[in-house]
């Protein structure tokens, strides 16, 4: 579990896995963040206006959020199936109905809509939603940890989706009772992983995919920022399969290079075609900014943006394009390549998801479950998922300035190094040593380069 005191003494460190194979030993002190009201660095502050995005875009996340907030039952819970219980006798209550059996699941996405809009467990226009919500997935919490029962074949979806709602929720505020139901939901992703790889539906089986491990991954990077217990190695398997599933033209396959996005049944396949998007080459691009991969280093990351915007949004509901997770992926991707490949996929996504919300009946505000994986997660899961891809451009830092930040402060401190260590000996110039690295402390403080100034200068005093 994670050390209060040591919370409450230094900072979040997420460049610490950031490293290559066989970098970051076992056995290094572990860096959490301080527990101030806000100083989390993968998501953006909340503490400063939002940005602007456009009238009809937040009109229609209200939209989906009031929906979301009028269809949560009363301990907490977004039933999939059940949804329609809050609008007993009306006509259309029960279209869009989920698998049961995901419940934990869409509660998770709900939840991570609400954080996303800015709200957080302790302020915020949808504080009681969070906090309900929460509350009902720690009441669903086993003693290993599991979100949920392991009844289901698909059963770590759902446990590593609200895994990560609730080490955001964590992340997000200054309550320290979270700490231990987020870092049981990592404790048992880490049981659950194959040992030396990634994820599958159970524990320790023969392969891994793609689809089960960037949730997974979404959640340690978010656990990590939260400043909980995170096993690093585990970072860099999982950023060592991304290289292993993905291939020159930027594609990521679903359990090796060259594998389409899975479908149940042929059936299935037949009424989404997998050509008509890429869903997983977004999953694995997006994770690979939250590994904060940098674009110069990995040039597949640039041949999967292109591939992505190559498939841009498109509604063509005989067609099969309907693909919430394609969209909600490839936009928080695209967000973070940014520039032209952003503004090109922003538009076509803006005008599918506000075409596609309902605005009649009971459905008003929410969005239809017919997608690709609607059967499963229903119309709870198809307007989390939109309402968390409209809210993008808001939802995430620049990793890549945070990248540049990094480098700039490592910089800094190798000509720092460089300088003591021409005459390590001489008084004068470990006066201005000193003075140079509390300057870049109190610049940089909460980068690697930082953390590793603030232990010299300690270590010269």
């Amino acid at each position: 579990m994670t050390n209060p005191t040591m919370r409450r003494n230094l900072s979040a460190a997420i460049f610490l896995f950031v490293t290559s194979a066989g970098a970051a030993a076992q056995d290094e002190p572990r860096l959490v963040r301080s527990r101030t009201a806000f100083s989390s660095k993968l998501y953006a502050p909340r503490t400063k206006r939002p940005l602007r995005t456009d009238e009809l875009v937040d009109k229609a996340i209200t939209r989906g959020l009031d929906w979301l907030a009028a269809h949560q039952d009363e301990d907490g819970r977004w039933d999939c199936d059940g949804f329609g219980k809050h609008d007993a006798g009306r006509a259309g209550a029960r279209v869009g109905a989920g698998n049961p059996a995901h419940d934990v699941g869409v509660t998770g996405l709900a939840l991570l809509a609400f954080l996303a809009e800015g709200s957080t467990p302790e302020a915020g226009a949808y504080r009681e939603q969070i906090v309900r919500g929460i509350a009902w997935l720690r009441s669903q919490q086993g003693a290993i940890g599991l979100f949920g029962e392991n009844s289901a074949h698909h059963f770590i979806y759902g446990h590593a989706i609200a895994t990560y709602a609730v080490c955001e929720a964590y992340a997000r505020s200054t309550d320290d009772a979270l700490a231990p139901v987020a870092q049981a939901g990592i404790d048992y992703l880490e049981q659950h992983r194959n040992p030396g790889s990634v994820w599958r539906y159970q524990p320790n089986y023969a392969d891994n995919d793609l689809s089960v491990t960037s949730w997974c991954l979404a959640a340690y990077c978010t656990a990590l920022d939260a400043g909980l217990d995170v096993n690093q190695e585990a970072l860099r398997i999982g950023a060592e399969f991304l290289r292993q599933v993905s291939d020159s033209t930027g594609k990521h396959g679903y359990t090796r290079q060259g594998e389409d996005s899975p479908r149940i049944t042929k059936r299935h396949r037949s009424k989404f075609p997998t050509e008509r998007g890429e869903a997983l080459t977004a999953a694995g691009l997006f994770i690979r900014f939250l590994l904060h991969q940098d674009q110069d280093d990995h040039p597949v990351m640039e041949a999967s943006a292109k591939l992505i915007g190559s498939k841009p949004p498109v509604v063509d509901k005989d067609g099969g394009s309907i693909d919430f997770c394609h969209w909600y992926y490839g936009t928080h991707a695209m967000h973070q390549v940014g520039g032209r490949a952003w503004s090109q996929w922003w538009r076509p996504l803006t005008k599918a998801l506000l075409g596609l919300q309902r605005r009649d009946g009971v459905a008003a505000g929410s969005w239809d479950a017919r997608s690709v994986w609607g059967d499963s997660g229903g119309r709870v899961y198809a307007t989390a998922m939109a309402v968390l891809s409209l809210r993008a451009p808001n939802r995430h830092a620049s990793i890549s300035k945070l990248i540049l930040v990094e480098r700039r402060a490592q910089k800094e401190l190798d000509k720092v190094r460089a300088t003591y260590e021409a005459k390590p000996g001489d008084a004068r110039r470990l006066t201005y040593v000193k003075q140079r690295l509390k300057k870049l402390i109190e610049k940089w403080g909460d980068t690697r380069a930082g953390k590793e100034a603030t232990q010299w200068l300690h270590q010269l005093r």
